[in-house]
């Protein structure tokens, strides 16, 4: 497990792709999120969380921080969304993953290469009085 957090932490810190990590501010709440092919995984890690690697197959990973707090510390949260392009539509069904004081949330999900891909993700931090929306879309490649 150590290994896999230690590859979301290098994600979410933004030393994976130039465009692996990105945030965006929802009140006090800063979302981090990427999307990465599965391939990225070592077989014996994507075995250990039930995630299928393949070249048309991706993850979906989130984190959420509240301002002030000490660095790492992410936050847990309730969270549901779905993900989709011209063809395809899927919920996500998302992994709890803890390491000390982080705790990230990883889904996995099918693409058409060069396709873009939606995702719509609802999300409440713990302890928060409001549930946020979170848009975005992200095209993806497939490693042939």
């Amino acid at each position: 497990m150590v290994r896999f957090v230690l590859i979301l932490v290098a994600l979410l810190a933004g030393h994976g792709s130039a465009r692996a990590q990105q945030s965006e501010m929802f009140g006090p709440y800063e979302l981090h999120y990427s999307v990465v092919n599965t391939t990225f995984l070592e077989p014996q890690v994507a075995a250990t969380y039930g995630i299928v690697r393949g070249d048309n197959r991706a993850i979906l990973t989130l984190a959420v921080t509240e301002q002030g707090a000490a660095p790492g510390e992410t936050r847990n949260m309730l969270l549901q969304g779905r993900t989709w392009d011209l063809i395809q539509n899927q919920e996500l069904d998302f992994l709890e993953v803890r390491e000390g004081k982080a705790v990230y949330y990883i889904a996995d999900f099918k693409f058409i290469n060069e396709e873009w891909r939606f995702f719509e993700v609802d999300f409440r931090p713990e302890d928060a009085d409001k549930t946020y929306r979170f848009k975005f879309k992200h095209q993806l490649y497939s490693d042939e």
